[in-house]
């Protein structure tokens, strides 16, 4: 008798009013693998995975649990069937050591001392067993974001998961930290765990699935073996027409510098200071890509040129003026455009309509009114206009945008400042939650700026990105520039800068 799935979903149908998500989903996830779930912003996978793990319930279907069937009414009824889940936002919390968050939920009992020490038994068994090393009086926010990944698994881990799904679980790690992840999979999986990965990293589908699975716009359109397909038939598959894979641009032509920074030094809310007297230039018709892991000053630096933080010391120079630190509406005024790392918290607002996102922070220009009367005519024709060039889905200016996918609310972004021709573009994390086809056209837009003679300063914790769009690389650690390299350079001679190892 053969063993049955670990997971099998049947028929599943999900709609959230007119938008329907799932439809009519059938997927098998064997025991003992890694399956690997890729698809488009908006294609259904987190919502599939939300109903799996009890956050929703479906409008029909079924799920059936190593073979049998299960009403998942909430993530606790996952968790005792043996289900586990990483976000990829952790649930962690930040003052809390690793034991108390590995604990949190399931502290054993009224004698908090007698169940923490049965606890930490625990924890040291699962941290040997499946090499997740971690210290359990650890601070949460005093740990690395790698370490802080493991203690998500262990959390998963310590409550018995079987199961483990892990949604977009690589976005914040090093390569060595990705490696590293990698192998606490692969042993997992070896050791009969079973692992559903969700990630828009065709790469990284290619290094670690034992099958895949392709959604698009709701639907499951494919299963197939990994070491049966390529990255390719994948993208195709994901978009529904061929891909270009690789970031096609010429030789740089840098010309005069437009963006100059000495000696600056920028403190947090707290105090502590996040950028430590950095220097460097970008030049018209260049992209300078600034690499490292999350949280090492790349955010702040990015908010202080915007202007919208203010440094502790050091200037900033645009076209050859030095700039008394200013907000952001004059920054704009000089000829600098932001595509900020949170489109969310710092690019929209999202109850507002896609033609109000459209002209966020530039209302008050002539072509959209004047003596403080919004031209509403004018401001609906620039939306549509931006809506065409840059094939944002549904074409409707007057849909809140919140309905759009992350991929879509990020054109909404992008379009804004790179149509208002500015001199110096600061971009980060260009491409963050967004889809394949989507990451091709704005990485087609970057490199048009560059083309036109503008200066880009980009900022992304993806190694690839970062290789792929820049033509000289700087790499930050712990807040310092810590070094220049080519876009050739090896990969893990990068990966050991971004660590701090290496320079």
């Amino acid at each position: 008798m053969s063993t049955p799935p670990a997971i099998e979903l049947i028929g599943i149908d999900k709609s959230f009013g007119p938008v329907h998500a799932n439809k009519n989903i059938n997927l098998k996830v064997e025991k003992g693998t890694i399956h690997g779930i890729i698809g488009e912003n908006g294609a259904g996978k987190s919502t599939l995975m939300s109903i799996l793990y009890g956050f929703y319930q479906a409008d029909r279907g079924e799920i059936r649990v190593n073979g049998k069937a299960l009403q998942i009414t909430d993530s606790d009824v996952a968790i005792a069937a043996g289900i586990g889940m990483v976000h990829q936002h952790f649930m962690l919390v930040e003052n809390f050591t690793v034991l108390e968050n590995v604990m949190l939920g399931a502290e054993g009992g009224a004698l908090l001392a007698q169940g923490e020490n049965v606890s930490r038994k625990e924890l040291k068994r699962l941290e040997s067993e499946y090499g997740l090393d971690v210290d359990p009086d650890a601070i949460i926010d005093q740990l690395p974001v790698g370490l802080q990944q493991r203690v998500e698994i262990l959390k998963a881990m310590f409550r018995g998961a079987e199961i483990l799904i892990l949604d977009e679980p690589t976005g914040a790690l090093t390569p060595a930290e990705a490696d590293h992840l990698f192998r606490i999979l692969g042993m997992l999986r070896d050791q009969g765990h079973t692992v559903i990965f969700i990630t828009h990293k065709l790469r990284e589908i290619m290094a670690i699935t034992d099958d895949v699975s392709v959604m698009r716009r709701g639907e499951m359109v494919a299963t197939r073996k990994t070491s049966d397909t390529t990255v390719e038939e994948l993208a195709e598959l994901m978009v529904g027409r061929r891909v270009l894979l690789r970031v096609e641009k010429g030789p740089s032509n840098p010309d005069d510098v437009a963006l100059s920074v000495r000696n600056l030094t920028v403190h947090d809310s707290r105090g502590v200071p996040m950028v430590k007297n950095v220097s460097f230039d970008v030049r018209k018709g260049e992209i300078v890509g600034i690499a490292g892991v999350a949280g090492n000053g790349q955010s702040e630096l990015l908010e202080t040129l915007s202007g919208m933080r203010k440094p502790r010391s050091g200037e900033i120079w645009i076209n050859g003026k030095k700039v008394e630190h200013t907000d952001p509406a004059k920054m704009r005024n000089i000829g600098v455009a932001h595509i900020p790392e949170d489109r969310h918290h710092m690019g929209l607002i999202l109850p507002l309509e896609e033609r109000e996102n459209n002209i966020l922070g530039y209302h008050n220009l002539p072509k959209y009114g004047r003596a403080g009367v919004i031209d509403r005519q004018a401001v609906l024709e620039d939306a549509k206009e931006k809506i065409e060039k840059y094939d944002i889905r549904p074409p409707n200016p007057t849909l809140k945008t919140a309905n759009f996918s992350g991929g879509n609310q990020q054109k909404i972004v992008v379009a804004r400042e790179i149509e208002r021709d500015p001199d110096i573009l600061l971009v980060g994390q260009p491409t963050r939650g967004v889809d394949i086809g989507a990451i091709e056209f704005i990485h087609k837009r970057i490199i048009d700026m560059r083309d036109s003679g503008k200066a880009v300063l980009l900022v992304s914790v993806e190694l690839d990105e970062i290789r792929a769009l820049s033509d000289r690389i700087l790499v930050m650690f712990a807040g310092e520039n810590v070094g220049e390299a080519s876009p050739d350079a090896d990969e893990q001679q990068l990966g050991l800068m971004m660590a701090g190892i290496a320079s």
